[in-house]
């Protein structure tokens, strides 16, 4: 009898845990945009620092190559840019963000002409201490688990233009 409780007990108590699994790391989304395009990439928070804790900063920082970025406001936080010359460093937000809840916090971008990965690196601070999304994975290393990485937008090409074919026309010769 208690073997059977315990397996329906496991088996309703995944699904419950799932979104959090999901969410257990700052991701972009989507994670993927065309090379040289504009495009609008969220950088989603699922969780505080530690369980219970709360969000106060997500500082994310643009790598070199992005022409151009732009935060997306949001209501209840403020937002610093750090420029590097003209051009946005790294912006940050500054609000609060229980750990039962997930945010998305989002840049319009121009992306970089050559495809390849992207690599944000985020450092979410919180009431009780900060976690640092930066860690970028070895190539020489596939598969490797990394405890923190960095959220990483995947640059694909843009497709190619594809001219018309021209129809034929009464006179004309091809």
């Amino acid at each position: 009898m208690k073997a059977p409780l315990i397996a329906w007990l496991a088996l309703t108590a995944i699904p419950a845990f799932a979104p959090s699994l999901a969410l257990a790391h700052v991701v972009a989304a989507p994670g993927e945009a065309k090379a040289g395009a504009y495009s609008a990439v969220a950088f989603r928070v699922g969780h505080a620092c530690a369980a219970g804790d709360t969000t106060l900063k997500v500082r994310v920082e643009i790598p070199d190559g992005v022409a151009s970025a732009r935060p997306q406001p949001k209501t209840g936080w403020t937002i610093d840019i750090e420029k590097d010359g003209d051009k946005a460093a790294a912006v940050t937000w500054t609000g609060r963000l229980p750990d039962d809840q997930f945010d998305d916090f989002a840049l319009l971008m121009k992306l970089p002409a050559k495809p390849g990965n992207l690599v944000f690196p985020v450092i979410q601070s919180c009431e009780k201490g900060e976690s640092q999304w930066t860690e970028i994975p070895d190539p020489e290393r596939p598969g490797e688990k990394l405890t923190r990485p960095a959220p990483i937008l995947r640059l694909i090409p843009a497709a190619a233009e594809q001219t018309p074919a021209m129809p034929d026309m009464p006179g004309m010769k091809h």
